[in-house]
């Protein structure tokens, strides 16, 4: 008998890695917390409904809002906090005690040790602050660090240029574009594709930590762009 001796993968272990649970991730400026209709409704709904043009345009590559008045946004957020995967996480502005944003852990595969982080939006005044790296930092840490994955994705429409900057800005490395990936709001979605492995996350978590310990902050995109080849 011959031996095969076409290419395999690398050996992997098999532990799956473990879901995520629904409790607090505590930072320095935010806290991500189980998503809670009762307690978040209002101000999510007054935050990012304020009739400005920030506001109007956040909703544009997501599948869904905005919404005519806090009822219906209300009913949308209802069902919500039951489902686990996507499992829905409030952003809690430390300063203010306010909700300023929604991120969801979703499409978690614990035997492939993989998931997503997805479903990311921000009221028009937490953009461009320290909320959105550090929400991606505390879900990072968990997927990696606590949960025991081995890669974590982002995906966003391709035609979505902020969302883009952003994946690479934090760490993430484009893999490719899925043409005619989904259909959103009746229109085409090209999915760009970005992810994370494990062996890249140590250093990539030493460039966040300095960012977030230093005022001002260094350029994350530059340190997390030092490490590319």
């Amino acid at each position: 008998m011959v031996a095969d001796e076409r290419p395999v993968g690398e050996p992997v272990g098999t532990t799956p890695a473990r879901r995520p649970a629904r409790i607090p991730l505590e930072g320095r400026f935010v806290s991500l917390v189980p998503l809670d209709p009762d307690v978040h409704a209002h101000g999510l709904f007054a935050a990012s409904h304020d009739g400005s043009d920030e506001a109007a345009r956040m909703w544009t590559y997501l599948a869904y809002g905005p919404w005519s008045d806090e009822a219906s946004m209300r009913e949308w957020l209802e069902p919500l906090p039951a489902s686990e995967d996507p499992l829905f996480l409030a952003v809690i502005d430390h300063p203010t005690g306010d909700p300023v944003g929604i991120v969801t852990l979703m499409s978690v595969d614990p035997a492939m040790r993989h998931l997503e982080l997805g479903n990311i939006w921000y009221v028009p005044r937490a953009q461009r602050t320290r909320a959105n790296t550090e929400s991606v930092y505390l879900m990072l840490r968990e997927a990696f660090d606590e949960l025991g994955n081995r890669r974590v994705e982002w995906k966003c429409d391709a035609l979505n240029a902020r969302s883009r900057a952003a994946a690479e800005r934090l760490g993430f490395t484009f893999e490719g574009i899925f043409r005619q990936h989904m259909i959103i709001k009746g229109r085409n979605r090209d999915t760009a594709w970005y992810a994370m492995l494990d062996h890249e996350w140590p250093a990539i978590r030493a460039n966040f930590e300095r960012w977030l310990a230093e005022d001002p902050p260094p350029s994350l995109r530059e340190l997390n762009a030092a490490l590319l080849p």
